[in-house]
């Protein structure tokens, strides 16, 4: 589903340059000591911040909205049996043995090819589905990533994944296996911190939404509504729906952390009023689309012409947006999923419905 706005967009509306020495290899030394950019689209502010400060911009009565997928070990490497090298990135797990990978070899792979790895597992090439290969597994899947797979690590990060990866590429709350890659916006939550704003009386609520491998690939056409997403699981449950509507109820402000956090709220408002979800979304959110959930968004810096960037424009203006990521280069502002983050408060560009 996707609402597009009446003036057509093109990919090259939605690019910055950035330089190279911007994009953050590795975290920060804690959780909570990257740089805020606090983007107030309805004031025309940008303030330079601390993520340590957030709690000062939170009111009692807010309500946080956490993704609480957990990312698995989703990286294989493996050889054909001619003797070619394999890697195995996980798009999605589908069964005990059966997933969706991105397969990077010399060649294209066939159906019934077979694939050795570590620990004498095998998986053969089922076939191709939307673009990704069907795989299936000679043993129990999930049990075999946690013993041999590798933290999959952004394209964008050039080195190898590190024991360090493990727990600084996952957030302190995730609880449900299934993402290849981190809803980075909650990396810079820590334990403190979510006592902290529990203690102010800011509820906290959780989606879940795996995040796939489809997030790093780029929009390949530059007409914008002739892209399409890559389907992701999610589910939104009861008690999320009615710590929103509560919420509403008492004048608190629904802030989601990370698009992810908005793709699946915004995905289960699709019928009007937000309501329990448990399936697949395609939503593609770009600006003139009016959000029905949220009040505000912890996000982190998106790549160029990303649709991850379209949504944050959507949410904010894309004026608005693009003069903050101006602003944060030529601050000096670490990117990407290593990188610091914003908190944005929409202003009357963006289309709202709330």
């Amino acid at each position: 589903m996707r609402l597009l706005p009446c003036a057509p967009m093109q990919l090259s509306d939605f690019d910055y340059a950035l330089p190279e020495e911007l994009i953050a290899q590795y975290p920060a030394g804690e959780r909570r000591a990257s740089r805020l950019l606090v983007v107030n689209a309805e004031q025309r502010t940008l303030a330079d911040r601390q993520f340590a400060d957030l709690p000062a911009l939170l009111n009692p009565g807010d309500l946080l909205v956490f993704n609480d997928t957990r990312v698995i070990r989703a990286r294989l490497h493996g050889f054909k049996e001619t003797g070619g090298r394999v890697e195995i990135l996980i798009e999605r797990v589908l069964s005990d043995s059966m997933a969706l990978a991105q397969l990077r070899a010399s060649k294209p792979l066939r159906p019934n090819t077979k694939v050795q790895l570590a620990g004498g597992g095998v998986v053969t090439v089922v076939g191709r589905d939307r673009g990704f290969y069907r795989l299936e597994f000679g043993l129990p899947l999930m049990p075999y990533l946690e013993e041999y797979g590798e933290v999959p690590l952004p394209p964008y990060l050039h080195r190898e994944a590190d024991p360090a990866d493990t727990e600084r590429y996952q957030t302190v709350y995730a609880r449900h296996d299934g993402a290849v890659a981190a809803p980075t916006a909650g990396l810079h939550f820590d334990e403190d911190m979510l006592r902290e704003t529990r203690d102010m009386d800011v509820r906290h609520a959780y989606v879940t939404l795996h995040v796939g491998a489809g997030t790093f690939q780029p929009l390949r056409r530059e007409d914008i509504e002739s892209n399409r997403l890559h389907a992701e699981r999610l589910v939104v449950d009861e008690m999320t729906c009615r710590a929103v509507e509560q919420t509403r109820k008492e004048g608190g402000r629904v802030i989601a952390v990370g698009t992810t956090s908005v793709r699946a709220l915004e995905s289960a408002s699709a019928d009007g009023g937000l309501k329990p979800f448990d399936g697949e979304t395609e939503l593609f959110i770009v600006p003139g689309y009016c959000f029905k959930s949220i009040d505000a968004m912890i996000t982190n810096f998106h790549l160029p012409q990303s649709s991850l960037l379209m949504l944050v424009a959507a949410f904010a203006g894309t004026t608005c947006i693009l003069d903050a990521y101006r602003h944060a280069i030529g601050g000096r502002y670490r990117f990407f999923s290593y990188g610091d983050s914003m908190f944005i408060i929409p202003g009357e560009e963006a289309a709202r419905e709330i």
